[in-house]
């Protein structure tokens, strides 16, 4: 089977949720948050980590993980913005299944907080 890797840029809740479900998924969306949009690349998760998650959340994390390629084929990549910006837009009705598909288990590679938490 061929894996693609892809990034999620979470907060401090939603990685414990991810804890709680054993590293191998992504909890429900909120009612609020009609798409689950994994990115593409390390340097754009990074970035939102950075410019969103720390400003609102004072943590972010970025997550890394492996989904069975031929699944992830049936979504459209979406370019939002600069060249780099791709998301994969998930439907939050299909989260359980694309749960399904991830291989392996979700790790954390990158880790922030604000200065004022530390």
């Amino acid at each position: 089977m061929n894996t693609t890797t892809l990034f999620r840029p979470v907060n401090k809740v939603e990685l414990d949720l991810i804890a709680d479900l054993d590293w191998k998924g992504f909890p429900p969306r909120l009612p609020d948050q009609p798409i689950f949009y994994p990115v593409m690349n390390q340097a754009y998760a990074s970035q939102i980590t950075r410019e969103w998650n720390i400003p609102t959340y004072g943590n972010g994390y970025v997550t890394k993980f492996d989904v069975d390629s031929d699944y992830l084929s049936t979504f459209k990549v979406e370019k939002v913005g600069l060249d780099h910006f791709l998301e994969l837009w998930v439907p939050a009705e299909d989260l359980a299944e694309f749960n399904t598909h991830i291989v392996g288990k979700i790790e954390v590679v990158e880790a922030y907080t604000s200065a004022s938490d530390q």
